[in-house]
């Protein structure tokens, strides 16, 4: 077992996967989704900078919530490449996630409150429920779960 020392400028994919409780395989994978980066040494291992790790914790949590990988690579562009990010860079991008965050969350109360009693009783009852369309009147607004994704 490999420990990341305190005051370690750069890591190997062991102490960073150690470290950041993510997997070898895993941090390679966002290597090459160009979500991290490292640089190579003469024995063409990894070495990562020690604010790799903020990036991954940022990976994580974004995952956890929902976000694709594709959204995440970009909002990880706009972080800057020529020195290690400050707390006013992270907040900058953190930004980035307010106005989703807000639509999921309300997306996900709607889910929770109007799914109670389908849950509840289990009968999924289309003439009670509010989650039914009947006729399919809601059509006309798109595609999907109307009730569930319109504010």
């Amino acid at each position: 077992m490999t420990h990341l020392a305190w005051n370690a400028k750069e890591a190997t994919v062991g102490e960073l996967a150690e470290r950041s409780g993510v997997a070898p395989s895993a941090l390679r994978f966002y290597e090459r989704e160009g979500l991290i980066s490292s640089r190579r040494t003469t024995g063409n291992q990894r070495r990562y900078s020690r604010d790799t790790l903020r990036r991954v914790a940022f990976i994580r949590t974004s995952q956890r919530l929902g976000i694709p990988l594709a959204t995440i690579r970009e909002v990880l562009g706009l972080l800057p490449e020529d020195r290690t990010p400050t707390p006013e860079d992270w907040a900058r991008i953190s930004e980035c996630w307010r106005e989703d965050l807000g639509r999921r969350i309300r997306t996900l109360q709607r889910l929770r409150d109007n799914l109670t009693d389908c849950i509840g009783c289990g009968c999924l009852s289309l003439d009670r429920c509010v989650l039914s369309n009947p006729a399919d009147e809601l059509a006309t607004h798109g595609p999907g779960p109307r009730r569930l994704i319109e504010d």
